[in-house]
């Protein structure tokens, strides 16, 4: 007999540790399988927010792409807005090639807990299945009394008494964890399920989108062909913009020579001002009345001679040096100029849409061959009608107009000038104060139905490239 309550009491304990096993088992393949997914998802969704935002670029060129193609003339702006298209496209492919590898991985890393989990559930039920097993050899209640009686003390009849009641506990517990593991199992599938259809999806728009990649490809090509007919008529036009770019480098040298100019005139009379207050404080504090009666009969010629003489004897406020190559800054355009300076690579685009058709310095023509162009700001090609905003706080420097870059806006932020030049018309003035995203005009749109903007960033007489600039966010 008592042979039998010991075998129970061994079972019993059996029954807790394979339960403890399996608990701890579950728990480590559900903390790795978390561990695991938590930074794939982070940069998937950062794949998919630039996806997102390539698109939305895609469907901008698009819109241009169209206002170029309404006439029936090939041209450079065609050409550009085809360009940037199969650029974004390219990137559009990228991402989903990208996003197609996070999901495989995912797939693979799902299907191996499935199977980690398929293997717990297994040796669940086996655990199970002995608990029932050791628990049918003590099912009667003459069993389990005859196993309480045969207690060899007190505390070990107590001991066992603990064990009974907490078999049934035990056993239920035992089968809620198989439950609760079929439910991951399932949840888990599911995921699984869901994974592979995303997967097929993406497969599909990648498909979708290398098509269109080819089509934009093949239009390149037939307006590269067609631009490539009219090499006398882009020569010309090529010459027309070198004689409109110098022009405009003539007319910034000259308004940039004249602030400089202006600057130092304003600063040297400042100085004089200053000087002259100063000497003018010293000589009064010299020739004020002296505190000896027996010299206020003084005669006033001698008062003012020695007036002279004292101003004459007073040390020369040394005027500042005068500089040509840099506007001379008062403390508030010193601050605009740093302030301005310190936006570096932050500043806000000219336009709220487009892209850059052609970029800052010197680069091969798009169509002639052997033929480099240079250009000392950036294309930026937009909507027609667009507004132009200033990206900085200034003053308006200049308005004019020029043949070839039709309207030109110029604004000065302490020793930084901003040009804005290819504009169909101008709402601000010369000497006009301006706020940062205040229009100043709108963009032009040329007979070949191109609307591109020509924007220039120089710091004095010294050329800067815009995009260095430039925040990448629109």
């Amino acid at each position: 007999m008592r042979g039998k309550s010991n075998h129970a009491a061994a079972a019993l304990l059996l029954v807790f540790v394979l339960i403890a096993q399996g608990a701890a088992t579950v728990a480590q393949q559900r903390a790795r399988a978390r561990t695991a997914a938590a930074p794939a998802k982070k940069s998937k969704a950062q794949l998919e927010r630039e996806r997102r935002a390539n698109l939305r670029r895609i469907r901008e060129t698009s819109r241009i792409l169209e206002q170029t193609q309404k006439q029936k003339q090939a041209s450079l702006g065609q050409l550009n807005a085809l360009k940037e298209k199969l650029t974004v496209q390219k990137s559009v492919i990228s991402s989903i090639s990208s996003e197609l590898k996070y999901i495989e991985s995912d797939v693979r890393q799902t299907a191996t807990q499935v199977q980690q989990t398929q293997q717990s559930l297994a040796q669940l039920k086996a655990e199970y299945a002995r608990l029932i097993y050791a628990s049918s050899k003590t099912a009667n209640s003459y069993n389990r009394i005859m196993f309480l009686f045969a207690a060899d003390s007190f505390n070990q009849l107590m001991l066992r008494l603990r064990y009974i009641r907490q078999y049934s506990e035990v056993r239920q517990k035992q089968a809620a964890q198989i439950s609760s593991t079929q439910q991951h199992l399932s949840h888990q599938l599911t995921g699984l399920t869901e994974k592979k259809q995303e997967k097929s999806t993406l497969l599909t728009t990648q498909v979708a989108e290398s098509r269109n990649l080819l089509t934009l490809k093949t239009q390149q090509d037939q307006v590269v062909t067609k631009l490539s007919q009219q090499e006398e008529g882009l020569r010309q036009e090529l010459a027309e913009r070198q004689q409109a770019v110098s022009r405009l480098d003539n007319l910034i040298a000259e308004r940039v020579r004249e602030e400089i100019a202006r600057a130092a005139r304003v600063a040297r009379a400042a100085a004089a001002r200053a000087a002259a207050a100063r000497a003018a404080k010293a000589a009064a504090a010299r020739t004020a009345p002296s505190a000896n009666p027996g010299r206020s009969s003084e005669p006033a010629t001698a008062r003012t001679n020695t007036s002279s003489a004292a101003a004459e004897d007073a040390p020369a406020e040394e005027a500042p040096a005068e500089r040509t190559d840099r506007v001379t800054l008062t403390p508030e355009t010193a601050v605009l100029s740093s302030s301005f300076a310190d936006n570096r690579g932050r500043l806000l685009w000219p336009v709220g849409r487009g892209f850059i058709s052609q970029r800052f310095g010197r680069h091969s023509h798009p169509v002639l061959k052997n033929v480099i162009v240079e250009n000392r700001g950036v294309d930026i090609q937009t909507s027609a009608g667009e507004p132009v905003r200033a990206i900085f706080d200034g003053k308006v420097l200049t308005v004019a107009s020029i043949a070839g870059m039709n309207n030109i806006v110029m604004i000065q932020h302490g020793e930084y000038f901003t040009v804005y030049a290819k504009l169909r018309s101008v709402s601000v003035s010369e000497g006009q104060t301006v706020h940062m995203r205040q229009q100043i005009g709108t963009v032009y749109t040329s007979p070949e139905g191109t609307s591109e903007l020509q924007f220039q960033v120089w710091r004095n007489s010294a050329n800067l490239n815009p995009e260095n600039w430039l925040s990448r966010i629109r």
